[in-house]
């Protein structure tokens, strides 16, 4: 009988994936328009992840919690949750971090009425400056605040920091400039803020956005099969195409 080598070895390969096919599981955030449970396809960065790890034959299925509660998670030996994300890079013993997945502006977010004027970060010492809790910022500032330099009034979200902007309790507030630019257009508790704030015009920096792999066997064999399959996809495109 004459094999069909093309069709078994179509068929061989077929089972191959199937068998090799695994499910990894992420913890995030809602941060639109990143991240979100109520977000078209969960985000942009999500979108991202989600690819490349299809690229590689695995799914991502991922689990939006309160920030701090989505780093714990992915924190605890022997959690489901490999890691969490989006993220930026800092220095960490608990997590290892993946290639860039895409940036983000990182800016402050100003009163209209009294936009500021700075030209390096210790100049913020000088405003009433809002931080999100446990939100890494960037390597100088979050320096500068360890170290008391500046002392930042700290709340719980990005649209808490929006209303204090808009409402003269705070000057100025670290925000990312696209998800600042979703919650004016979508956020209905920030409509009486939306033509009383605006972005400063210097940014902070352009931050590169990573997965954060718990620092363990596990993690890190998820963090190699994702930054193989982030080479197999035009994460830019992606991007663009989820941050309108």
């Amino acid at each position: 009988m004459k094999l069909n080598y093309a069709l078994i070895g179509l068929m061989l390969a077929f089972t191959g994936s199937s068998v090799n096919a695994e499910t990894v599981h992420l913890s995030s955030l809602d941060w639109a328009p990143y991240s979100g449970k109520s977000l078209a396809d969960q985000g942009a960065s999500v979108v991202v992840a989600k690819a490349a790890f299809k690229a590689m034959g695995h799914e991502l299925v991922v689990d939006f919690f309160p920030w701090s509660r989505a780093v714990k998670l992915a924190s605890e030996s022997g959690s489901k949750y490999a890691g969490y994300f989006p993220e930026y890079l800092y220095e960490s013993s608990e997590f290892t971090f993946s290639a860039s997945m895409g940036q983000g502006p990182l800016g402050l977010v100003e009163n209209k009425s009294s936009p500021i004027t700075w030209s390096q970060v210790a100049d913020l010492a000088n405003f009433k400056l809002g931080v999100v809790q446990d939100y890494v910022n960037t390597e100088e500032l979050d320096a500068l605040i360890a170290s008391g330099s500046i002392k930042p009034q700290t709340v719980t979200s990005d649209e808490i920091n929006v209303q204090k902007v808009a409402g003269g309790r705070i000057d100025i507030a670290v925000i990312d400039a696209n998800v600042l630019s979703y919650m004016l257009a979508n956020n209905n508790k920030l409509a009486s803020a939306k033509e009383k704030v605006q972005m400063n015009t210097k940014l902070l920096t352009n931050k590169d956005l990573y997965i954060a792999f718990r620092n363990d066997a596990d993690g890190k064999k998820w963090q190699a099969i994702y930054n193989e399959g982030l080479g197999k996809i035009d994460i830019n495109a992606l991007m663009s195409a989820h941050l309108k």
